[in-house]
């Protein structure tokens, strides 16, 4: 079938490379030339496990190319999905401008009958929006069908997720639409559950609200523990033995970040407020989690109450292993911190620095590696959980002026950072403190 594809931001392109692993003809539309350039090579413009191998094998046997002309990406296409990003409004609500101008490009675009699928995420309604500026401006007879398929992919896994994913949600109000897209599908051999759309719609608010409270929710346990003396660890372990509540999002740390969960949850307080409902839960949530983020400032100052002149080392900007992503990251709120304190910030992260340097302030310096940002250092904070990081071999902290290493990610066990002399301060376990020789009289 053949397959267009507007946008070609982190959904898009997984989107457009995964239809065409499965025998799809796509093409992937974007208006930026030079990006569209690079993709042509085999270029992938992010980060993302297995990418890279798929685009091109899959431009190899001529299944999947790229364009910035959306009359050439759109005029033959069967199947149209939109990809374009929904940015965040001052009042949290999502900015719709792209979305809006790819449905008036697919009426200009279009010479046969398609269906257009919504991949982005969109407010409750917005499919509703699409089909009617597309049917208010075509002069012609022909026929638009309009389709919501919300995407459930996880950064650092997108390209597995596609192919093992839990389920694929179509929502519609046709049975043709239905079954064209059904079968689309079908080859990715994933449970497949059809509802109306604006259904569909909330089910993708609704379930990175859910996941985003739950992190929410083993961080104000997290720091409950820590008041208490007992250890998250065990406690989530224990919590998450329940099938009813299962063990995954159950990880204490810093908090959540990247393109969706901060996004999409202050999205759904305003989808509610459209409607005048006071989503009270969901705002907790979002407050917690920006509270979180600055948990390991808060750890720092209690042993570093001054940190004017102190060298501090950054390990890991992005959001989460596995991404080159910076979206919401902790590694912006600490570092602006640190600097606003008067401390020397120097930074490492295996794949994000690149991005890094346009986001973070332009007073962190980067290190080629763990040891060289962490050497001669007071204190080393680290923001993701990289491999790399928690396999580091624990006699590197030794480079440091004195080893004092603050964890949001609960990376190392609490025992094997005593045994090695560091002073250690996890989320919700027990401080490790240096072991101190003590002569016998």
């Amino acid at each position: 079938m053949k397959i267009a594809v507007i946008g070609t931001g982190y959904v898009g392109l997984v989107t457009g490379v995964s239809l065409s692993e499965i025998g799809h003809d796509v093409v992937c539309i974007d208006v930026n030339k030079e990006k569209v350039a690079k993709m042509q090579k085999g270029i992938s413009p992010i980060y993302e496990p297995g990418l890279s191998e798929l685009m091109t094998k899959n431009i190899a046997a001529q299944r999947l190319s790229f364009t910035s002309d959306h009359r050439k990406g759109l005029q033959q296409a069967d199947v149209i999905y939109i990809a374009v990003g929904t940015p965040e409004n001052a009042d949290g609500s999502a900015e719709l401008s792209f979305v809006v101008q790819a449905a008036e490009n697919i009426v200009d675009c279009i010479e046969k009958d398609v269906i257009v699928v919504t991949k982005s995420t969109v407010p409750v309604g917005t499919n509703d929006m699409i089909k009617g500026i597309i049917q208010s401006q075509l002069t012609s007879d022909l026929k638009v069908e309009v389709v919501s398929n919300p995407e459930f992919l996880k950064e650092g896994s997108a390209i597995h997720d596609s192919f093992h994913g839990d389920r694929i949600v179509i929502g519609a109000d046709s049975e043709h639409a239905f079954n064209v897209i059904e079968k689309i599908n079908q080859p990715f051999n994933v449970p497949i559950f059809k509802t109306d759309i604006k259904s569909a719609e909330m089910i993708k608010y609704a379930s990175n609200a859910f996941l985003a409270t739950k992190i929410s929710f083993i961080n104000e346990i997290s720091n409950i523990c820590e008041l208490l003396g007992a250890n998250i660890e065990n406690v989530s372990t224990g919590m998450g033995l329940d099938q009813r509540i299962g063990s995954q999002f159950l990880k204490a740390g810093i908090g959540y970040g990247g393109s969706c969960f901060p996004k999409d949850t202050k999205a759904l307080i305003q989808i509610a407020g459209n409607v005048a409902y006071e989503f009270e839960l969901l705002k907790g949530v979002v407050n917690v989690n920006k509270k979180q983020q600055g948990l390991i400032i808060r750890k720092l100052n209690d042993c570093l109450p001054n940190l004017t002149g102190k060298k501090i080392a950054v390990l890991g900007l992005a959001f989460k292993p596995n991404t080159d992503d910076l979206r919401e990251s902790a590694s912006i709120l600490v570092t602006d911190e640190l600097i606003k304190q008067g401390a020397e910030v120097v930074a490492y992260d295996p794949i994000a620095m690149d991005n890094a340097k346009n986001v973070l302030n332009s007073s962190v310096r980067y290190a080629d590696s763990i040891a060289e940002a962490i050497e001669n250092s007071d204190a080393a904070l680290i923001l993701t959980d990289w491999d790399e990081i928690k396999n580091v071999e624990l006699s590197v902290f030794n480079k440091m002026k004195t080893p004092l290493v603050i964890d949001g990610r609960n990376c190392f066990l609490v025992k094997d950072m005593e045994t090695h002399g560091i002073e250690y301060r996890s989320i919700g376990r027990p401080v490790a403190a240096k072991q101190i020789e003590v002569t016998p009289i």
